[in-house]
């Protein structure tokens, strides 16, 4: 009870302040969204109407225009759980057989002809349940990664481009619900959108941006979604290990605005070992290098300005590419590796990779027969096995091969 009480005073304190609204920092956003008193913001619970209960008090301290419906920053979608997984969810009236979900949309208007969409979603995974990589009992997932860092970051881009005297665009911030569910927010906003999206020369995602490794590898995807984006973010990199991926297509919100032909971005800082587990909490979070991230964007808008006609590519589906598979090896690989081989990043437990003794950082390089390079030949040679089946595996480990035998 207390924690709940402590988050309706922070509330408190936001309408109290309204008129001087403190400047609330990244980490601050990222602790409220990530406590305990939330839930793990599961769509249509109590926690995750909480959160969207400060998100809009947040918008209205940002001075940001309310573009929801009905004259407010929410707009509200229902839909129905789904219990065939590869269905597609269709969008109801509210009823008491229905989830809602709640979208935060807030505008700033700088009286230009084009308006940027900035988007992030708040939803997390709840107590667990589909999705969750945790083993044991149910936990609150608190999500502080995934993505309470990435809506920290959107509202201090918003704050930032508020304060900004040159800026000529106008801005959309939308916090979007469902995306662990399937993009539901930004599904339903991109076909049902509060304002014409011809207006709308792309769209920026942040999706992950609080765990920056050492390195400062980061990622950023649908750079061939126009002609002008790796020219502009190589131009403007003040110092990122960059890992740029064409395609528009992609796990997070920026693929529903790529359907309706908007050139996008999607930036992301990398999975990790509490990816989808109780564990990702906001301590964890590199917070100076969110702040590096978001002088980046901020520069990258300022320049996008300059920019009149952002073309729009259409890329290739790599996700058409990925081969299917019915027997998993049981690790997180590193998707922003970019040496050759498949780096592991976690090993999950009880699973055939940490039965045969792999280990976080051993970089596989060869699967049965095949040689792996990269991701999608790993995929491609896993793809071959079945349950049941024994094959041997090849790492790299500390410069060492070692071989291992796998069952799946």
């Amino acid at each position: 009870m207390r924690y709940y009480t402590f988050f309706a005073g922070i509330l408190f304190l936001s309408l109290s302040c309204k008129q001087q609204a403190p400047e609330i920092s990244m980490q601050e956003d990222v602790r409220i969204l990530a406590s305990d008193s939330l839930g793990g913001r599961e769509t249509g619970t109590e926690g995750a109407r909480m959160a969207a209960e400060y998100l809009e008090k947040r918008m209205a301290d940002l001075d940001l225009s309310p573009a929801g419906t009905k004259a407010g920053y929410r707009q509200e979608f229902s839909f129905r759980d789904k219990t065939d997984p590869h269905a597609e969810v269709s969008f109801e009236k509210a009823s008491d057989s229905s989830i809602n979900g709640i979208n935060l949309i807030g505008l700033l208007d700088n009286g230009g002809s084009r308006t940027v969409i900035i988007g992030a979603h708040y939803d997390h995974l709840g107590m667990g349940g589909n999705g969750s990589l945790h083993r044991g009992d149910a936990a609150i997932h608190n999500g502080a990664d995934d993505n309470a860092s990435g809506v920290a970051v959107m509202l201090h881009l918003a704050r930032a481009l508020k304060q900004s005297q040159t800026a000529k665009d106008n801005y959309l911030f939308i916090a979007f619900s469902g995306e662990e569910m399937g993009l539901l927010g930004s599904n339903y906003f991109a076909k049902n959108p509060t304002l014409s999206l011809d207006e709308v020369p792309f769209m920026i995602n942040l999706d992950m941006v609080g765990r920056m490794r050492e390195d400062r590898t980061l990622s950023i995807s649908g750079t061939g979604t126009s002609p002008i984006w790796k020219q502009e973010l190589n131009a403007l990199n003040p110092g990122f290990k960059l890992v740029l991926s064409e395609s528009g297509v992609g796990p997070s919100d920026h693929t529903s605005f790529y359907l309706q032909d908007i050139p996008v971005l999607h930036f992301f800082t990398g999975q990790h070992e509490d990816y989808h587990k109780p564990s990702d909490d906001a301590p964890k979070l590199n917070y100076s290098e969110m702040d590096a991230v978001s002088d980046y964007i901020l520069k990258l808008l300022q320049s996008m300005e300059q920019q009149r006609e952002v073309a729009f590519r259409k890329t290739k589906n790599e996700s058409e590419e990925v081969p299917r598979f019915k027997v998993a090896l049981g690790v997180i690989p590193d998707y922003l590796f970019d040496g050759e081989g498949m780096r592991i990043d976690g090993v999950s437990e009880d699973k055939p990779a940490q039965r045969a003794g792999l280990q976080k950082g051993d970089i596989v390089i060869q699967l049965g027969d095949s040689t792996v390079t990269d991701m999608m030949s790993y995929m491609r040679a896993l793809s071959v096995f079945e349950e049941g089946d024994s094959t041997r595996v090849v790492v790299s480990r500390n410069g060492e091969q070692v071989e291992a035998s796998i069952k799946f």
